[in-house]
């Protein structure tokens, strides 16, 4: 019986003791763990977890006593003192360039400085504080009002930038900020409560404005603002100013005007260059070149010999009297007849040689009519003036740009009210550039551009290669050669009457024109103009150039002036002669 009950005796199977192989599991797939039996965490293993489990513990009870009671209010005064602040990150301005590669105006970083910004009941508090950089400007004189100058970031006394950004003021500074202008970053800066920088990331990086070359020439223009404005210091004028253009692209060479201000005083805020500046009664703030309004004169009339010869109301070649003066009875006191005169008496001349000899006889007749000859009318002589741009903004990117006046019925009548009508001669002086005509420099370059190159308006380009941009005066090219061929006969006539002789150089042909404009309450004052272009024959470049308020009947005026500059060039740079 005991031996059938051990026999027989059922004993529970283990599943650790059931094998699995191919004979009982046909799938049986080794190469994927099948048929493995797991063994029995041990107890060694789980001892060990625990051990780290309860030194880790133990670990941050530690630290978590140390944080809170053995250096809790250590640690509470400094999470309460330590400051996180967002600190800008400066862009850096854009580099001006002038057309040959020189730099005009740039950027001077600054190294980081301890500044006092402030102070508080624990006394004063230096912060440490990033700097921006400075801005420099060329040393060449003549530059100033085409360059402007700019205004810093600024901040208060505690340190926060309440101006962010470089301002620009005048100039290509303003004109062209849009591209010289970069994007300013940011950086969060943690400070301990002495001030000192922690740590600090940087949140966003700066974008540093782009570059930008001008298309004027820094020492051309330079060179002709020095030779310009020491003329006129000789001469008694009060200032002045010049423009070269290229006739084809529009593109600036030189835009200068004297005197001039001093704009880095004036971007550093030096407090004596701006109070100079502003007391000066020579006003160098004001740029002439741009904004400057001054009576013509004379350097109109190639605009209306065109204007006569479009309209068909006199032939080139047709001669007028010029006795020295042109007499109109007065109808209201005929023993005191109006009379007109010219600056000389020029006898018979034609179209050429009355530009040649600037003839304001010949320029009454053909402007208002006299004799049997019809003249233009002040109707047609806006309506010309305004194709050759005069009246109106040229465009140019610079601000503060003015449109000049071009004398009509209309304007006289807003001025002087209806008690004064238009007369007639009131537009014999306006056909001579008098009366209430005003134009500035850039208008006039503009102009005799435009009689250059055949008739196209261009817009003044300060940027180099800029496309050019212009209008169509519509008058055809040949006549526009007439006028061109008096303006050279005003420059190599024998004539003792051609009136820019003084231009004559054998290195340049220049064909040019001159003009006097009497200024003040009694005439006692004048201005004095040149106009004109180069090479004679395929012109390339136009000028202009206006000396202001010298004391009447001073002789050597704006054309003398330029011959200097005209030798310089044709011996400096005979790239802009040939």
């Amino acid at each position: 019986m005991k031996a059938w009950n051990r026999k027989y005796r059922a004993r529970e199977i283990e599943p650790d003791e059931i094998f699995l192989d191919s004979s009982n599991l046909p799938s049986h797939d080794a190469m994927q763990f099948e048929g493995r039996v797991e063994r029995p965490v041990s107890r060694s293993a789980l001892a060990s977890v625990g051990v780290a489990c309860v030194l880790i513990s133990l670990a941050f009870g530690v630290r978590a006593f140390s944080l809170q009671v053995s250096r809790g209010e250590e640690y509470a005064s400094i999470s309460k003192n330590n400051t996180l602040e967002e600190s800008i990150i400066f862009a850096a301005r854009g580099v001006i360039f002038d057309r040959t590669g020189r730099e005009i105006a740039w950027n001077e970083p600054q190294l980081e400085d301890e500044a006092s910004l402030g102070s508080s009941s624990a006394g004063d508090q230096a912060i440490k504080a990033r700097a921006f950089a400075l801005r420099a400007y060329t040393t060449l004189p003549g530059l100033a009002h085409v360059l402007g100058f700019i205004q810093y970031p600024k901040a208060d006394a505690r340190g926060s930038w309440w101006r962010e950004i470089y301002k620009p003021v005048s100039g290509a500074e303003l004109a062209f900020d849009s591209t010289l202008a970069g994007v300013n970053g940011a950086r969060m800066v943690e400070r301990n409560a002495r001030g000192e920088i922690e740590r600090e990331n940087i949140v966003a990086p700066a974008k540093d404005g782009s570059d930008l070359a001008l298309s004027i020439d820094a020492e051309v223009q330079s060179r002709l603002h020095r030779l310009l404005s020491s003329h006129a210091e000789k001469q008694g004028f009060k200032g002045g100013a010049a423009v070269i253009m290229d006739v084809k692209t529009g593109e600036i060479i030189a835009l200068t005007s004297f005197p001039e201000y001093d704009n880095q005083g004036f971007a550093e805020g030096d407090a004596g260059a701006v109070r100079a500046a502003y007391a000066d009664s020579a006003t160098p703030l004001l740029d002439r070149a741009v904004s400057g309004l001054y009576a013509p004169g004379s350097i109109v009339k190639p605009i209306f010999a065109a204007a006569a010869l479009a309209e068909g109301i006199i032939s080139p070649d047709k001669k007028i009297l010029s006795t020295g003066a042109i007499t109109i009875p007065n109808p209201y006191d005929p023993e005191h007849p109006s009379i007109y005169r010219d600056w000389t008496v020029h006898g018979w001349v034609d179209m050429r040689e009355a530009l040649a000899v600037s003839s304001d006889e010949y320029f009454y007749t053909i402007g208002g009519g006299y004799g049997g000859q019809v003249g233009l009318g002040i109707a047609r002589i806006d309506e010309y003036a305004r194709l050759f741009g005069l009246g109106e903004i040229t465009g140019i990117a610079l601000e503060g740009e003015s449109a000049g006046v071009i004398p009509t019925p209309e304007w006289k009548e807003k001025i002087f009210g209806a008690g004064d009508p238009w007369r007639i001669g009131n537009t014999y002086h306006t056909a001579i550039g008098q009366y209430g005509f005003q134009v500035t420099p850039l208008q006039a370059v503009r102009f005799a551009a435009a009689i250059a190159n055949g008739g196209k308006l261009l817009k003044p380009q300060l940027v180099i290669s800029a496309s050019p941009e212009y209008t169509e005066t519509g008058i055809p090219d040949g006549h526009l050669a007439i006028v061109r061929e008096g303006m050279r006969m005003a420059v190599t006539s024998t004539r003792q009457d051609a009136t820019v002789k003084s231009l004559y150089i054998p290195a340049i042909d220049i064909s040019a024109k001159t003009g006097t404009a009497q200024i003040g309450t009694h005439n006692q004052y004048m201005n004095s103009w040149s106009i004109g272009f180069w090479p004679s024959d395929h012109p390339r470049y136009a000028y202009a150039v206006v000396l202001e308020k010298a004391p009447a009947g001073t002789l050597s005026g704006a054309a003398p002036a330029m011959r200097p500059f005209f030798e310089w060039l044709a011996s400096a740079h005979p790239e802009y002669i040939q």
